[in-house]
């Protein structure tokens, strides 16, 4: 699924336009994504919480020259599913 069928199963749940599902569904992304980058954890019960973890330094290889390459440390978003979420997988 992706972005514009999302939208259209949105507006027709909540009996919206596309316009105002794709508003919204923006919304809740841009406020998502600012809270994570942020250092904030946004929990959304039964589905999971989204947060901002760090990637140690570590060495890796070059697959083209076999070369040893040194790459930094870094901070990653990352999602975490609720229990409703993964039974509702499973």
């Amino acid at each position: 699924m992706n972005k514009a069928q999302l939208i259209e199963k949105v507006a027709e749940l909540t009996q919206t336009t596309k316009l105002q599902s794709e508003a919204i569904l923006d919304a809740t992304l841009e406020v998502i994504q600012k809270a994570v980058s942020k250092g904030d954890e946004v929990k959304l019960v039964g589905f999971g919480s989204f947060s901002r973890t760090n990637r140690k330094a570590r060495s890796g290889r070059n697959p083209k020259t076999g070369a040893s390459v040194q790459i930094p440390q870094s901070r990653v978003p990352r999602f975490k599913p609720g229990k409703e979420f993964k039974d509702q997988v499973k």
